[in-house]
């Protein structure tokens, strides 16, 4: 990643021998803001419509039947902030 030029945002977390650095909360607070956004649709879908199995046997079947799901759930989310 770093010889891409691609930051690392993966968040860090506390273990019995060794606890989160102030650095390290303050870092995951900030990762935490973007990544709640994409991470959003996965939660909503594992917990309404089953995505967390996949529902064809093709490959190319599961694509298009996921790219559907996420169209779907944009356009819904689209509704409500304009409703709002």
């Amino acid at each position: 990643m770093a010889a891409n030029g691609i930051e690392d945002n993966i968040m860090r977390k506390n273990t019995t021998t060794a606890k989160l650095t102030e650095y390290e909360i303050k870092r995951n607070r900030k990762i935490s803001k973007v990544r709640y956004i994409v991470e959003q649709y996965f939660g909503l879908t594992h917990l309404h419509d089953n995505a967390y199995r996949a529902r064809f046997t093709d490959i190319l079947k599961n694509l298009w039947d996921s790219m559907c799901r996420m169209m779907a759930f944009n356009i819904m989310r689209g509704v409500k902030l304009l409703a709002v």
